[in-house]
């Protein structure tokens, strides 16, 4: 599973968030996010920017040290690639592409797979080489089938739900009374709104994919980067957004959210949050305690770094599943279903799960859980996480897997066959080897942060980002780097 940013912890890289009034360089991708290397004794290296959407420097080069000064000659370089890596049409071309398209007879309605490009007429003859096809009127209503995914892990993978998980989604907000959705990288849902045509629900899809474009009008879809709150047409795109999330006549808006699993959470819990400060400030309600009603969709072993952000979020145990998945599907059992959840703001008692798909409701708990899950007296919870049934463990005071036991020596629950008193890649300090605090609760993490600023600071700068590794360079774990550090002191 393409965990980076547990990956990016393990290097200790972390993510500084955007300040206020400070300008961040830019990337075809838009504004860079600045990042910021520990090493194995908490010293903090010098900062650097990188791609905010791509995790792999194969994807998008663009590496830049946050006190470095950029000579014009690649100032220009870098203007020069982001025009070329611009789409070839605005948007407003694209919906007036659109328009022709559809008026033509079915016999002239191309699609080239190669340039996955809706075709007019006259540029059928410059793609003659091309792989071709033509496209019938439910194609068009449903682009997602007729674009080919992305499927770039580590950056745009587009995982498209199944229509069991989309149906359930609609029907879903439909219910509590939803009149707009607000689709963050969900085109499934987008389209399922408007091929139901549920009057009066509307909604706004807000993706980074520009081939969407060509299939909905200015109002119905805005070029965005999740991962920097990023809207490449400018202040047009945001005016669209403050006129959806308006809401007029009683128009409860919602967001749904389905991020790439390889992003990072911290970035993606910002621009969530930026865009709920936009729905308040249109609110004019004076509750600045209220948040807008969001269901974001992400794998359950993110919960942690989840509630970390965004702590109002509770987990619920629907499985989503998707089209183009390998292992992401329902209906499988064990660890082989699929980990994808709904993370959310609304009243859990509130989404109704699936009675017909093993769902029952906790009136413990006051919320719909799966039928392993059972309720745990001592816990006062339903406390799987996975959809296997966990059990109570007296010594941890607390339930764990059931593929785990009790470790005398580590004195915690874990895998019959882990390393004993090394923890695993989930616990421990990676600045003092601990393993009853993470590094970002260390008790040395300000003493090494003052530390740092002295003589060691300079030398640090001086080695390499992960970003720049050498090929075939190879980094030890922090499970390494603890159990090293440990056998040392041993001695």
């Amino acid at each position: 599973m393409e965990i980076s940013e547990a990956n990016m912890d393990s290097f200790g890289i972390e993510v500084i968030l955007p300040e206020e009034g400070k300008t961040a360089p830019r990337c075809p991708h838009g504004p860079t996010l600045l990042f910021e290397k520990v090493d194995n004794g908490g010293n903090k290296g010098r900062r650097f920017y990188a791609c905010s959407a791509c995790r792999d420097r194969k994807d998008c080069g663009f590496f830049q040290w946050e006190d470095e000064k950029v000579s014009k000659a690649r100032m220009l370089a870098r203007e020069a690639e982001m025009l070329s890596k611009r789409p070839r049409f605005t948007q407003q071309e694209c919906c007036s592409r659109f328009v022709q398209f559809a008026s033509l007879p079915f016999i002239e309605k191309k699609f080239c797979e190669d340039c996955q490009i809706l075709l007019l007429p006259a540029e059928h003859s410059a793609h003659s080489a091309h792989r071709t096809t033509a496209v019938t009127a439910a194609q068009l209503r449903r682009p997602s089938i007729l674009l080919c995914p992305l499927d770039n892990k580590k950056s745009n993978a587009q995982y498209l739900f199944t229509d069991r998980s989309a149906h359930f989604l609609l029907d879903t907000l439909v219910g509590l009374g939803y009149k707009k959705v607000l689709c963050v990288g969900t085109p499934r849902l987008q389209e399922l709104i408007k091929l139901r045509n549920l009057e009066p629900m509307k909604s706004l899809l807000l993706d980074i994919d520009f081939r969407y474009a060509q299939f909905y009008s200015q109002d119905e879809f805005c070029h965005y980067n999740m991962f920097n709150h990023h809207f490449f047409g400018g202040e047009a795109s945001r005016a669209v957004l403050d006129a959806f999330l308006t809401e007029a006549d009683g128009e409860q808006v919602v967001m749904v959210a389905d991020p790439p699993f390889g992003g990072l959470v911290k970035p993606l819990a910002n621009s969530f949050s930026l865009i709920s400060q936009t729905w308040k400030k249109l609110r004019n309600s004076g509750d600045s305690n209220i948040d807008i009603p969001i269901i974001w969709i992400f794998p359950y072993f993110f919960e942690p770094r989840i509630l970390e952000c965004l702590p109002a979020l509770t987990m619920l145990d629907y499985q989503v599943d998707y089209d183009n998945h390998p292992l992401y599907k329902h209906g499988k059992t064990g660890r082989r279903q699929s980990p994808v959840r709904l993370f959310t703001n609304i009243l859990p008692k509130q989404v109704v799960l699936p009675r017909e798909e093993g769902y029952r409701f906790c009136s413990m708990c006051q919320r719909y859980v799966c039928s392993l899950n059972k309720h745990c007296t001592k816990c006062n919870l339903c406390p799987s996480k996975d959809g296997r049934e966990w059990k109570h463990c007296s010594a941890c005071g607390k339930c764990v897997k059931p593929s785990w036991s009790h470790c005398t020596s580590c004195g915690r629950c874990a895998l019959p066959d882990h390393p004993c008193r090394q923890g695993d890649g989930g616990n421990g300090c990676f600045s003092c080897g601990s393993l009853e605090h993470q590094r970002k609760a260390c008790p040395l993490r300000d003493m090494r942060r003052k530390n740092s600023l002295g003589p060691k600071a300079k030398s640090l700068g001086k080695k390499a980002s992960p970003y720049l590794a050498k090929p075939g360079a190879k980094k030890k774990s922090g499970v390494a780097n603890r159990a090293k550090k440990r056998a040392a002191n041993a001695l």
